[in-house]
């Protein structure tokens, strides 16, 4: 399967935030749905089956932690790329604690993100 059927959300209350990564994910060839809450993102019975989530861990409303948490108690095992401007040791802490695929920092390399959102989907059809 091509990485142009490659579904990725990305939930960031940050719109530039949310342009810059779909962008830089469209250029990688995947296709993202861009999302502007936790809440947002839960309610859209439409979107197609991800094959990997980019959540912002500070969200406005629901956190990317607790939108994690959600999903793993209904058995979505879809990766998660954990995102943060934060560099709260507790959080971060409790983000890799949640069996996430990557935790990046907002100025951290795209190339980087890029190289996690591939490992991780790969990883995910292969199982």
């Amino acid at each position: 399967m091509t990485s142009q059927n490659i579904y990725v959300a990305v939930v960031d209350d940050d719109e530039s935030v949310c342009r810059s990564l779909s962008r830089l994910l469209r250029a990688a060839h995947f296709h993202p749905i861009t999302y502007a809450s936790a809440e947002v993102f839960l309610a859209d019975k439409k979107h197609p089956k991800f094959d990997c989530l980019v959540l912002d861990i500070q969200l406005d409303g629901m956190s990317g932690l607790e939108l994690r948490r959600r999903l793993s108690a209904v058995n979505d095992d879809t990766p998660v790329i954990f995102i943060t401007a934060y560099d709260d040791p507790d959080v971060c802490a409790q983000a890799r604690a949640s069996g996430c695929a990557g935790l990046f920092r907002k100025t951290d390399s795209g190339t980087d993100v890029l190289a996690a959102i591939r490992l991780a989907t790969a990883l995910a059809r292969s199982e």
